[in-house]
Order: structure tokens, then sequence, then C-alpha cells
């Protein structure tokens, strides 16, 4: 089988050329004895006509969608009122002198033809389940097969980058010793020692510290790794993630560094030329602006403090929530609202932890609806009202105040049809080292219990725990996380403080991070990395809507991989080798 050429590489410089071609049919047309096939492969398609007098024409005629085959002839131009300007080979085809069934083909349980032919595509709006299980069908529609090709040119880009500028790719191991790391592991039991397990990595983490104790000094991996945590749209049991360390570093080079591999990506992949350096702002700043350690910065609509506003109001509702040392924080959204608007921006609301959503509508003539008899005309247009705006109010605890108007934010501006185009990356930094879990009644990392507190705040570290900066930086683009990462401690005493802050027994961090605190006291360079959502950043490029569309066998919303089955149980014998036993 020499194939000649892809199929939609074909145009007029091939005119004449006995050609090869293989791949699936398309479509196929029988008009006035005349067979006309659209042949596809991963390339596009091009038009082959076989007439009645060519050998190929007998089995042409009982070729049917999705079958398998080679087909040789010549190609020639297309009569001028045939030309499909819409296509690539739109102007040639291939007049068939021999045509050979490869394979016959059921029909498929939801067409993968119409995006080829630059149609609405009817599997767009199949069940997804049905689409994952039958993955290897759903792989061969033009979207799918494009997102492919992106992941693998921007797979590349990176490696080229990053080999350039001195980088060691390492892999690291899969089967490891389970640590924690925010998320629950997935375990694998010990055959040869019962009642051991090992867990998947949830990152390399710890190994690719190790690294550079080990000298490497710039390295990097497309790594996978395993969470077992509820699954969401941007989440999946296993994934892929650009994972990269590096020695005697500061923030300052690892965000110029990655910065500089995002626009090679980004030229690369999509021909887009990104402004450098990326904007950054504060974890506080952030939460202040946009009520999200995430946001998007690609419209306005800020929030704004508003606690002057009901200091000494008699809105009790709000004042108690002040005197209580919450928050009032307000968002003017630039027009007016009706009741079944806001009600539903309060279930917004609602859904992040506020317990309402107070409003009022700024008039020529003066306030009107919801809490306007609380305010003050002049106090509000002092503050920054304007008529023909609704002002939405939320207060609660700092945190929560912040949080439920940033996503009320977010649902105000698909309310409105506020466009958001273009591609706005942003650094957030100076995040908290630690926060109160108020159900354990102890402090808790942010991050992971590796990352290094900013120096100036070490003092802080026992006495004020929670006004501790971590050296910890995430990179969004448009509203979303697509990177992570933070300078480490690289001292073991530093480290052990920080086990000793989180409240981990000296017993308990031996036993579960010994080999880590053993390495450190044998000269750990300062060091410092990031992670890449290697799934969410493809999402985010190819403009789809969640990272299933860019993995190409994902598992569904549930967990389940509806194309072999998984999970799935096993036999009483395989358990009975790995010592386990079910119970019901």
């Amino acid at each position: 089988m020499k194939r000649t050429h892809y199929c939609g590489e074909l145009n007029e410089r091939h005119e004449g050329e006995r050609v090869l071609l293989q791949g699936w049919v398309n479509r196929r047309r029988d008009l006035g004895g005349l067979v006309f096939l659209d042949l596809r492969d991963r390339t596009g398609l091009v038009q082959v006509v076989v007439d009645p007098e060519s050998p190929a024409f007998a089995e042409a005629e009982r070729v049917r969608g999705e079958y398998v085959l080679e087909i040789e002839g010549t190609v020639r131009a297309r009569p001028a009122d045939q030309v499909n300007p819409e296509l690539a080979t739109g102007r040639v085809e291939v007049a068939a002198a021999r045509l050979e069934v490869l394979n016959e083909a059921a029909t498929p349980p939801f067409p993968v033809d119409a995006s080829w032919r630059g149609e609405d595509d009817p599997a767009e709006r199949v069940n997804e389940d049905l689409r994952l299980k039958y993955r290897y069908l759903d792989l061969r529609r033009k979207p799918m097969l494009d997102r492919l090709r992106l992941r693998h040119t921007v797979i590349k880009a990176i490696w080229d980058f990053l080999s350039a500028e001195g980088f060691v790719q390492v892999e690291t191991p899969f089967l490891t010793r389970s640590t924690p790391e925010g998320a629950r592991d997935f375990l694998v039991p010990s055959r040869l020692e019962p009642g051991k397990f090992y867990a998947l990595p949830q990152s390399p983490q710890l190994f690719k510290q190790m690294l550079m104790i080990a000298g490497v000094d710039r390295y990097f991996q497309i790594a996978r790794c395993f969470r077992d945590e509820d699954l969401r749209a941007d989440r999946q049991p296993d994934f892929t993630q650009l994972d990269l360390e590096m020695s005697f570093v500061s923030q300052e080079d690892i965000w110029a560094i990655n910065e500089r591999l995002v626009a090679h990506v980004f030229r690369e992949a999509l021909g887009v030329e990104l402004p450098l350096p990326f904007p950054r702002m504060p974890y506080r700043e952030a939460l202040e602006r946009y009520g999200s350690d995430k946001p998007d910065t690609r419209f306005g609509l800020e929030l704004e403090p508003a606690d002057a506003l009901f200091a000494n109001s008699n809105f009790n509702a709000f004042r108690s929530v002040l005197e209580a040392g919450g928050a009032v924080r307000g968002l003017r959204a630039p027009a007016e609202l009706s009741r079944k608007q806001i009600a539903g921006l309060e279930e917004v609301a609602k859904r992040y932890g506020a317990k309402g959503l107070a409003w009022v509508k700024v008039g020529e003539d003066g306030l009107s609806g919801g809490i306007a008899k609380f305010l003050d005309d002049g106090a509000l247009r002092a503050w920054g009202a304007r008529p023909g705006e609704t002002v939405l109010f939320v207060a609660d605890r700092w945190n929560t105040a912040l949080e439920a108007l940033g996503q009320v934010r977010l649902a105000l501006a698909d309310l409105l049809g506020i466009e958001r185009s273009g591609w706005n990356f942003l650094w957030v930094v100076d995040f908290p080292l630690l926060e109160w879990d108020s159900d354990l009644e102890l402090w808790t990392y942010m991050h992971h219990p590796f990352t290094s507190p900013h120096p100036e705040d070490l003092p802080l570290l026992e006495s004020d725990p929670g006004r501790v900066r971590a050296q910890a930086y995430d990179l969004v683009l448009n509203g979303t996380e697509v990177g992570g990462g933070s300078i480490r401690i690289h001292r073991m005493e530093l480290q052990q403080k920080m086990f000793d802050v989180l409240g981990i027994p000296r017993e308990e961090a031996e036993e579960k991070f010994g080999f880590f605190l053993e390495a450190l006291r044998y000269g750990a360079p300062p060091h410092g990395g990031i992670a890449w959502g290697l799934d969410r950043f493809l999402a985010l490029m190819s403009g789809a809507a969640s990272i299933r569309e860019v993995i190409p066998f994902p598992k569904n919303q549930s967990g389940r991989d509806p194309l072999t089955g998984a999970p799935a149980p096993v036999s009483p014998e395989q358990l009975a080798e790995l010592h386990l036993k079910i119970e019901e």
C-alpha cells in the first residue's frame, strides 16, 4: 500500500498526476450513472468520480459511508460550475481507475461526516456518553481531530522551547508513596507486600524537588497525574500537566521564562503574538476588585467597597454584619434589571454562600425598589452610582461577600451579553501561605506544605500565621487558573517548622515525608517551579467547553469510561492475589 498523497493535499498543482489515496467514505452520491465519493482522511476530503466505464464502477456501487477504501486515479480540474470554494480541494477531483474496499463499515450511531463539509454537525447535540462510548468514531470528526493536532503542536512547542533553554526532560514514577497533597489518592495494592499500597501521583512535586537536590538544575515533564476528586468541566481523575522546576531562581525568573514559553506556544500553535510581560495582581486585590483569585479581566464591572454606605444606616441586616467584622460590597449593573433578572442573580449569590442579594435602582429623580428606603440618594451618587444603573449589594464575612458577588459579576456579564474576547493573561501573586480550617480548628496550607513563606513574613510564621504571604503564584487566562507554582522551602529546619505550624507531629512528618526531609539535609539549592494544567490550557486555546473535548479518551462527569466500562469488577482470583476482600 503505497499511498502517494493525503486527500486534503490535492490541488491544481497535481492536475494530470496519477495518485493512490486511502481513507474513509465521507459521503456517496449516485447521479445519473456517475458515482461521486468524498474520500476523507485526517487532512481533509477530496471528491472522487467513478465513471460507468471505469473498472472501479462495480465496486463503487456497493460502497457506503465510512467504508475504508483504496483508490487509484488521475487528478483533474473540476468543471467550472462544480468548483467548491469552501473546500481546500474544491477545484480538483480524482477520476478513479481502481477502487478496492479495504473494509466495510456498520452505520455509525451518530453522524461523523458533516463537519468535514463545513455543515452543521449533528454530533454536537448527541448525548456525551454516547460519543464517549464510541470515542473512536467521535475522533473521526474534524473538530476532534483538529484538537488532537493542536495538542500535538502545543506539546511539541513546549519541548522545543524548554530543550533550547537547557531543561532536561525526566520521567518520575507512577507508583509511589501516598502523601497528603490536597486531594484523595488513587491507591494501588501491593501483591508482594500484603496490606501495603502504592499511590498514583497527584503531581511529581517531591520528585521534582529531589531532582533539584540532585543537581539537575532545570527539569520538565509532560506529566500524567491522578486525583480522586469530584469531577467538573475542568477536572478529570487522570489528567496531564506541564511540570517544570528550576534551581537558584526567584519568582521573577520563573515568571519571565513562563511568559516567554506561553508566547512561543501561542505563536507556534495559533499564530498569535502575546504582549509581554503579563500583568501581576496581588491575591487580595484580585478578590477586592473581582471577587475571585482567578479573575476574568476582559471586562469591567468591578466590585466596590460599600461599608460606609451602611455603617450608620437603619438597615440592620447589613449594619449588624459590619459590627461583627464583616464587609459590604457593591456591584453597579449598567442597566435597569427586572425583578426576574435580579432573582436569578440572587440565586447565584446564595449558591456561593451569601444570605441574599440586596438591590436598588438609580433613576434621574431618585432611588427606587429593593432597599431604596434605607439609602441616602446623595450618598449613593457620591459613592459612584449613576442614573440607569441597578446596584447590587452583598453583606457577609469578607471572603464570602467577595466570592458571592464575584460570581454574580460573571452571571451579570452573561445576562447583559458583555463581549469577552482576546487572551488576557494575569499572574495572581502574594497568596496567603495558610488558611484557617474552622472545622478542624487548625491552620492548613493554601497550596501545599512545601511552599516557601515570603522572607519578610518569616517572623510571623509562629506568632501570626494568617498574615504570612506565600511565595506562590497562579497563572490565569480569561478567568481560568491554568497554572500554579511557588518558590519551595529548601532548608530542612524551615520545612520542619512549617509542619509544626500545620499541626503535623514530628513522628507523623517523619513517617510520611522522612525520605524528603532526609534529602533536604544534603544541600538543597533554592528552587521553585510551576505546573500548567495542560488540558485546561488546550480547552481555552481551542474554544472547547470542557477539557473532555481535548482529551483523546476521557472519563465522563461521573468518572466512568463509557468506552471500556471502567471502573469494573475484577475476578475473585485477582482480589485473592492482592489479599483483598470486597465488603458489601
